[in-house]
């Protein structure tokens, strides 16, 4: 059975590795959410857990990002709504947690890679922006392979037991 810092190890090891997330807000988009690439930064790991900020690259005509800078307008903090899978699909997440955004020109440089430059004009790109998730609690499923458990139906065996301490509530 994993403990609660185990499931949130692999959680982050995974989006480290897989990058996407599907992201948007609690409220107002009626479950709408839209995949992006996830940022994490290296210096914040400590022994495979991580303490900080989940990073977007966008742009400012991103309908997300004008979404969440209204909501700041309004001195608002927009809830967030992220699901994770992983590639392997043998973890998957549900992620809530704050939605900010920023524009800051360090971070923006500490954040750039290869794989963000594809997607703009170089990092001095009038519309390149950032929304920032401030994750607080997630629930983490890791797979007890629903193969099996689909024979041991067939078979007359209960297989709830196979997903006891698969399934987490954690703070992150």
């Amino acid at each position: 059975m994993a403990t609660d810092a185990e499931m949130r190890t692999k959680f982050w090891k995974a989006l480290k590795s897989d990058r996407t997330m599907f992201l948007g807000m609690a409220e107002g988009e009626d479950g709408h959410a839209r995949p992006m690439t996830a940022q994490l930064e290296d210096e914040l790991y400590n022994d495979g857990e991580y303490r900080g900020p989940v990073w977007f690259f966008t742009s400012t005509d991103n309908a997300l990002y004008q979404m969440i800078q209204q909501a700041e307008l309004a001195n608002t903090n927009p809830r967030a709504m992220a699901h994770f899978a992983s590639k392997g699909h043998d973890l998957w997440t549900s992620v809530q947690g704050t939605l900010t955004t920023t524009r800051d020109r360090a971070t923006i440089d500490r954040l750039w890679n290869r794989f963000v430059a594809a997607w703009y004009d170089g990092k001095d790109d009038p519309k390149i922006a950032l929304i920032r998730l401030d994750a607080d609690k997630a629930e983490i499923w890791i797979d007890a392979s629903s193969l099996v458990a689909g024979i041991k139906m067939l078979i007359g065996i209960d297989p709830k037991q196979d997903y006891e301490g698969k399934v987490a509530e954690v703070r992150l």
